[in-house]
């Protein structure tokens, strides 16, 4: 087979592995690691191949802009000390003691040890994404999970960089490590200024094919200028997005239904590739290791894998600890429930980051295939066993909410009813009669019935979204909804207001 007739190959059974996910109601990256390594078992099986550099920007640049655009900032601030914990303190921790066990286990060099505990250390942002999709669980444990997946790449990130150069340089030195100190304020503060600038070349675009190249573009310039700046390049993709995203309420509908179409296709398409490349290069480790190398590599990934697992089991029942002593000296804190503890703890897996850095590992690193095999071991045993696991886990636990999450859109639609209502108060008119009957209908619970079919293009009409909109921009800044509720009524609104405005921003052109 020819090289494109592999990937065609590959995107059908890529295809048909998303059916057999959602049938058996398991996270699309679940049965994505298995096909991985069964599709490269295969005899004859296509061969891929990327550049090492090039597999930290291509994979987890694009990944990064599309999970910071679904996390507002003002959640950030408010997760403060939960994402210090899990970004920072469980991302160091987990290096340190992975590090420990690649230096007693199989001898590697300290630099090197941490090289490798810093590749396993970061859960991934696409997996927690798409396991919690389909798990409503309670909106701070998903702000967690979501949040830290963001800002734990940097953290692993620079340190991977720090040993990694200790490492293949045979030293480390002060100014080295006064650059990587300065990464991090320097990666936020570029991404910010040029997440300001791309918001000033939006308008330019909107309604075109340029406009959603733009948003590509965006991510991997920001990645690549800031490297070559030696700055953090995941603070600046995840600063600069988040930049970007606190202006989306000013974004053509159109732009956003249609962005969103193709990133959720990137997105998968770049999990697809990244499973697949750590099947075929797990096979090739395999096919050139002789027996007690394969025994020293499998020991090597047996005790990573229950040492990342142990590592933030501990990590989070320890942070538990820590909001249970503030409470009791008189700290205004809610602390998590033992249940929900155990579900942060569980829900570590990795994914992108952790096979791109794996991938990104030169040639002449001591014992390069062991590490890369322990790495993606514990991709392949975070994905599988405990992302398969948590859906039967949170009903195990009782803390699921996909009743309260019912509950919570419906409110959320009364809310927002409620605010059209309130700009159509004082309006007279047949149109504006009409849209209030329909609206009282929703708010009642009468009809679900969207009040656009007999008011298309009426000004009124197009104003009762508006007010919709800022309505819910208000209830997600009070955290009164979550990320998942909100991104469903804004793409409600998007095709509400599409409907209304008639023929005008109907389709996407290139001008």
């Amino acid at each position: 087979m020819t090289f494109f007739e592999s990937l065609l190959a590959l995107m059908l059974a890529a295809v048909a592995m998303l059916q057999v996910a959602r049938r058996l109601s398991l996270p699309y990256p679940t049965v994505m690691a298995a096909a991985g390594v069964a599709v490269a078992a295969i005899p004859g099986a296509p061969v891929l191949s990327i550049d090492p550099a090039t597999a930290l920007a291509l994979f987890i640049a694009p990944i990064l802009v599309d999970a910071a655009f679904d996390f507002p900032v003002g959640a950030a601030r408010r997760l403060m000390l939960p994402l210090i914990v899990y970004a920072g303190v469980a991302v160091l921790a987990t290096a340190g003691f992975v590090a420990w066990i690649g230096w007693y286990t199989i001898g590697l060099p300290v630099a090197a040890a941490l090289t490798l505990g810093a590749i396993v250390a970061p859960p991934d942002a696409a997996a927690a994404t798409a396991v919690l999709t389909n798990l409503p669980v309670a909106k701070r444990v998903e702000a967690v999970l979501k949040g830290e997946s963001l800002f734990n790449d940097a953290t692993a990130l620079l340190l991977f960089n720090a040993a990694l150069a200790a490492q293949m340089s045979g030293t480390f030195d002060w100014g080295t490590g006064a650059r990587f100190a300065l990464a991090a304020p320097g990666g936020i503060v570029f991404g910010i200024a040029y997440g300001l600038l791309v918001r000033r070349l939006q308008p330019h675009v909107e309604k075109t094919v340029g406009g959603t190249l733009l948003q590509f573009l965006h991510a991997f310039v920001t990645w690549i200028v800031a490297e070559h700046l030696h700055l953090s390049a995941v603070l600046a993709v995840v600063a600069s997005a988040m930049t970007i995203a606190a202006n989306t309420n000013h974004t053509s509908p159109r732009m956003r239904v249609h962005s969103y179409a193709v990133w959720t296709t990137v997105v998968f398409l770049l999990n697809v590739f990244a499973f697949l490349l750590m099947g075929e290069q797990s096979r090739n480790i395999l096919s050139a290791m002789s027996g007690a190398e394969l025994v020293n590599a499998g020991w090597l990934a047996v005790w990573v894998v229950l040492g990342v697992v142990a590592t933030r089991l501990l990590i989070a029942f320890g942070y538990r600890a820590v909001v249970l002593w503030r409470v009791l000296h008189g700290r205004e804190m809610k602390p998590i429930s033992p249940a929900e503890t155990f579900l942060l703890g569980w829900s570590g897996m990795r994914g992108l980051v952790t096979l791109a850095t794996a991938f990104a590992l030169p040639t002449g690193f001591p014992q390069r295939d062991a590490v890369v095999l322990a790495a993606f071991a514990v991709v392949l045993a975070t994905v599988v066993i405990q992302g398969a696991t948590l859906n039967p886990l949170i009903r195990w636990l009782g803390i699921g909410r996909a009743k309260e999450a019912r509950e919570e859109v419906d409110h959320a639609r009364l809310e927002l009813a409620q605010a059209a209502l309130a700009r159509l108060d004082g309006e007279e008119g047949d149109a504006a009669e009409q849209l209030r009957r329909e609206y009282q209908d929703i708010r009642d619970g009468v009809s679900g019935k969207d009040p656009d079919t007999l008011n298309r293009r009426h000004g009124l009409a197009i104003a009762a979204v508006l007010a919709q909109r800022d309505r819910l921009e208000a209830l997600r800044h009070d955290q009164s909804i979550s990320s998942d509720t909100y991104l469903l009524l804004q793409e409600a609104l998007d095709w509400r207001q599409l409907t209304v405005s008639g023929d005008e921003d109907r389709r996407i052109e290139e001008n």
